[in-house]
């Protein structure tokens, strides 16, 4: 491996201005475009993310690469995926000026990650980013789902996501993202960041959230997307109990009733206490509820006035 980076190759407050100010580029709110100006909170990052020698990095919004060249000091490679045109066409001079002795271990995709599917060299074995806010937990969950070799994720977001992410079942903030998440990984809380080392500063706070992949996927018979297709109908409708929230999904209330009580699931249960494997279980048994409720109609006479 080449030598240790020397560490004023990191950028710090008046280095990101500059940049910005040599490249034209003003932060914009719609791509939610917060720079990290503070080299102790990239490292801190690099730390808690646990990145080792040996790991393949994706970051998804390098910006201007602050956390790209934190990333680079210790990872074996790193791979940024940009969306903005400035900033990708930007990047890679600054990784070859501040750390050329890393610059042929970086590459740069010029995408938007929601779209990516493969990545060039070795198949990422974590992902470390500055997620854009408005964007978070679609990104996350597209990555984790598309590159199943990330073991190890984590991610600065705004607190208030961080906290539906790690949310546990019996939280009022434990939702979709929290039971999709639980599908790929073992979520918690990994630390806040504060305000001040973002350039601009944001007007919310801002947290780490750390994902470890599953060893053994959530077991089912179901797919991803009929367990997604549940989710979604549960929390779309998060006050009603399952039975009234499921009934279009599994086709009418007596239908969704069987699936629960098949599933082991009380019909007036809510979608904010079941965990993503009781989940996994009513979709399993969504034919047993249509079947069961088609059993149950009355049956039709041929004379009249008869029920």
């Amino acid at each position: 491996m080449s030598s240790t980076p020397s560490s004023d190759a990191l950028l710090g407050p008046a280095d990101v201005r500059e940049l910005a100010a040599a490249l034209g580029v003003r932060p914009t709110k719609q791509r939610g475009q917060n720079f990290v100006i503070d080299a102790n909170t990239v490292r801190r990052i690099v730390r808690t993310a646990e990145v080792r020698p040996d790991d393949v990095v994706v970051e998804v919004g390098p910006g201007l690469g602050s956390l790209t060249l934190a990333l680079l000091e210790v990872a074996d490679r790193v791979t940024a995926v940009e969306i903005d045109d400035v900033l990708a066409s930007a990047l890679p001079a600054t990784i070859a000026a501040r750390m050329p002795e890393r610059a042929e271990r970086f590459a740069l995709v010029h995408s938007d990650a929601m779209h990516v599917t493969e990545l060039p060299g070795p198949a990422p074995t974590a992902l470390v980013a500055n997620l854009p806010y408005n964007v978070a937990v679609p990104v996350l969950l597209h990555m984790l789902d598309t590159f199943p070799g990330i073991e190890r994720t984590l991610v600065m977001v705004q607190s208030e996501v961080a906290d539906r992410l790690a949310a546990a079942p019996g939280s009022k903030v434990y939702g979709v993202p929290s039971v999709k998440a639980n599908w790929y990984a073992e979520v918690k809380r990994a630390g806040a960041i504060g305000r001040n080392v973002f350039w601009p500063a944001p007007n919310v706070d801002s947290g780490l959230v750390a994902l470890t992949r599953r060893t053994e996927p959530v077991k089912t018979t179901a797919t991803k997307s009929e367990v997604f297709a549940v989710v979604d109908a549960a929390f779309a409708q998060r006050r009603k109990t399952l039975r009234a929230a499921l009934a279009g999904w599994a086709g009418s209330a007596a239908a969704a009733e069987a699936a629960l009580v098949a599933a082991g699931v009380s019909p007036q249960a809510r979608g904010e206490s079941l965990t993503v494997e009781e989940f996994a279980r009513i979709a399993e048994n969504r034919t047993v509820g249509a079947q069961s409720a088609e059993q149950s109609r009355p049956v039709d006479t041929e004379e009249p006035g008869l029920q």
